[in-house]
């Protein structure tokens, strides 16, 4: 009796443990596979949803209906809406763009041919300059004007009609992929926003800690740092469609905006702090690191507190706002104890100390704003405005533009000079990858693999229009006989080394063999209209990677002069919101760079410029506000301000024109800065709050000639 008792625990156990394994594995299939087998069914769902519709309505060409849904479909809602939104504008422009073209031209089918080349080349260049899904409209205004003009170059008469029904078709599909999203066990992007923030804060708490305790090496700080500003770029982006799903979050978007905008400036100063401990460490100056570790160690173990509870913000805030608050005193106690050691010493300490103040003070801020938008509080600050500005090089827009007209071009000449019957459609391929590739990392290799799907899409068509659509009758078997191959479409384009192959297949077949209400059983023709299509984004693919292409070293160094310009506007631009157009401009430029450079020196090169923009534009903005809140200095010492603003201009001139002559005179315009600083700081030693805000100054002078000074510094020409 008794073993059986023993027994009968051990195995209850034994079937609980079983069970929780089976309820782990649910949970992380559905967290991951289980997503993407969502994702595939909610596409075919609907795709045929928008093919029936299209049939029951008579439409002429369902099948761009069902090619709508495939180009329009995203994992989330918000996603979809957003790109709905934009497509039906950019839909409306394409068509009266089409028929104000044909009223323009008619039966002058080259200048009609040269007019849509100009219009769609111009379209796809403003969907490099407007990113995020106001490039789904500007595409879309182009790709639309070449569905409906190219066809119908010969037969004006027929434009107007073309432009109704593919609105209709296009509509049809918006609407159903958007309906199909939003209605089927819907992934909201507001939800997928929380799980990237909670993810973001924990990868930022780890990192902070690393940095602190000083185990991050400089390889690991670089690739880490560059991680965290694409999740910058990638959370703009992300605000953006989250508000159209989600009306709460769209009547919180500011606070979003306060939230990057607070991150960004956190990690602005750890950087700063990390920069100037690896200097010190580095320049055998040991005396500023033993007295200011005990201050980081303590910090350190308070982050620690927030990666081991990252639910309990609040608290954790609050005391770190009580560690901000004894700071100043022991600072001011430790220095007591250094008043004997080297001017150098002292600079270091102080400027740690400023730094770690501030970090502290902006690493609370966020936290506050955190907490409050994941908890959803009522703000406890004043709304302000925060603006994220992207900046794309003019050069990029005009090489985009000259590319995809030059692409075209030649499709066009080469159907007008051969009248073949499938140029047109050759001409619309050409455009089409042209504006599908518009942003992509590696635009050539995206155009060869949409080829490959093509091609695939093609033989699949082939088979399909000789063998399937011959031999079944009715819609439901239709749906049943499209579905596998549909979702092996779908299935590629999920994947990141088969998108564009994905993308590529899904969308020619249905292009190419989606049924119609009238189905053609015209092998020929579609073999035809497939090499056409293969052939144009061959050819497309030939010019991206041969005319301006994107990653050509020439172009990218424009790009690094635009990220360069950053830190000249730290040094010129109106204050007022000065630090929010910097940063953000900043990183957006940083992470452009870091989509187009793919070799890893040019990419460490690229980063380490960018690391040095927001080292220095960062301390001279800090330097700008300081200067211009103590206005007693220039009272004290008339050539303050003439030192200030020769520094400033020094410090444009080598970010303009980088080289060790600029770079000499920007130290020495700092140094002289620094001497009037000083002498000024004398004069004011009996006053706290004035001392203070020289000694605030002068952290920021040294921080940027120890910034100037760096070994690392991409300054000087290697």
């Amino acid at each position: 009796m008794k073993r059986q008792h023993a027994i009968k625990p051990a195995a209850s156990f034994a079937g609980q443990w079983r069970a929780s394994l089976r309820r782990s594995i649910v949970r992380d299939w559905a967290s991951s596979g289980g997503l993407v087998w969502l994702h595939l069914l909610k596409t075919i769902t609907a795709a045929l949803l928008a093919l029936g519709i299209a049939m029951l309505l008579d439409l002429p060409q369902p099948r761009i209906a069902m090619t709508t849904v495939f180009v329009l479909m995203q994992p989330f809602s918000g996603m979809v809406l957003a790109k709905s939104f934009y497509r039906i504008l950019g839909t409306a422009v394409g068509a009266i763009a089409a028929l104000t073209l044909g009223a323009l031209f008619v039966q002058q089918a080259e200048l009609h041919m040269l007019g849509m080349i100009v219009w769609i080349s111009a379209c796809i260049a403003a969907a490099v300059r407007y990113r995020h899904f106001r490039w789904y409209g500007f595409v879309l205004a182009g790709y639309t004007a070449a569905l409906i003009g190219i066809p119908n170059v010969a037969t004006p008469h027929g434009l107007f009609v073309a432009a109704l029904t593919r609105a209709a078709e296009v509509t049809i599909g918006i609407v159903c992929s958007s309906a199909v999203s939003a209605l089927i066990v819907p992934q909201r992007s507001s939800l997928a926003l929380l799980r990237a923030l909670q993810v973001r804060y924990g990868n930022f708490t780890a990192f902070a800690a690393d940095v602190l305790s000083r185990e991050v090496g400089r390889r690991a700080f670089e690739r880490r740092f560059a991680a965290l500003v694409d999740e910058i770029v990638g959370l703009e982006a992300t605000r953006i469609f989250a508000a159209f799903e989600d009306p709460a979050m769209r009547s919180r978007n500011h606070h979003l905006g306060r939230l990057n905008s607070e991150f960004m400036d956190a990690c602005a100063r750890l950087h700063a702090l990390h920069q100037l401990l690896k200097r010190s460490h580095t320049s055998d100056i040991a005396t500023m690191t033993a007295y200011i570790d005990p201050h980081l160690r303590e910090l350190t173990a308070l982050i620690a507190l927030q990666r081991d509870a990252p639910a309990d913000v609040s608290h954790l805030t609050a005391r770190l706002r009580t560690y901000q608050a004894k700071l100043p005193r022991r600072v001011r106690q430790t220095r007591q104890q250094l008043e004997q050691a080297t001017t150098e010493s002292l600079a270091d300490f102080d400027t740690a100390a400023e730094l770690l103040y501030r970090f502290v003070n902006e690493w609370a801020k966020y936290l506050d704003t955190y907490d409050t938008f994941v908890q959803r509080k009522p703000g406890s600050r004043q709304r302000s405005e925060n603006y994220y500005v992207s900046i794309t090089n003019r050069y990029a827009v005009a090489f985009t533009f000259i590319r995809s007209a030059t692409a075209m071009e030649i499709a066009a000449c080469f159907w007008i000079a051969t009248d073949w019957p499938s140029g047109g459609l050759a001409v619309i391929g050409v455009a089409l990858v042209c504006a599908l590739t518009s942003t992509a990392p590696n635009a050539r290799d995206m155009a060869v693999r949409m080829a490959f799907g093509a091609a695939l899409a093609t033989l699949a068509g082939y088979a399909f229009t000789c063998y399937v659509y011959p031999n079944i009758d009715g819609f439901p078997l239709l749906c049943i006989t499209l579905a596998p191959v549909l979702a092996l479409g779908a299935y590629l384009a999920t994947l990141k080394r088969t998108a564009g192959l994905g993308v590529g297949f899904s969308v020619f077949f249905c292009l190419l063999a989606g049924p119609d209400n009238v189905v053609s059983f015209e092998p020929g023709l579609l073999i035809n209209n497939g090499i056409a299509l293969t052939a144009s984004m061959l050819l497309a693919a030939i010019i991206l990677a041969t005319v301006f292409p994107a990653d050509m070293p020439w172009l990218i160094e424009r790009i690094m002069d635009d990220l360069r310009a950053q830190a000249v506007l730290a040094c010129r631009d109106q204050r007022p919101g000065l630090n929010q157009r910097f940063q953000s401009s900043t990183h957006d430029l940083a992470s452009q760079l870091r989509l187009l450079t793919r070799r890893p020196r040019r990419r460490r090169h690229a980063l380490r410029w960018m690391l040095a923009t927001l080292e220095v534009g960062h301390a001279v903005i800090d330097l700008r506000n300081e200067a211009a809140h103590a206005g007693h200095v220039q009272a004290l010492h008339p050539c303050w301000n003439y030192a200030v603003e020769h520094m400033l201009d020094h410090l444009a001139g080598l970010f303009e024109r980088p080289d060790a002559r600029t770079l000499d005179h920007a130290l020495v315009s700092v140094r002289s800065a620094t001497w009037i600083a000083q002498d000024v700081l004398k004069a004011v030693h009996a006053d706290p709050d004035k001392r203070h805000d020289m000694q605030r100054i002068l952290s920021c002078l040294h921080f940027i000639r120890t910034a100037l000074l760096d070994k690392d510094a991409p300054f000087k020409p290697r």
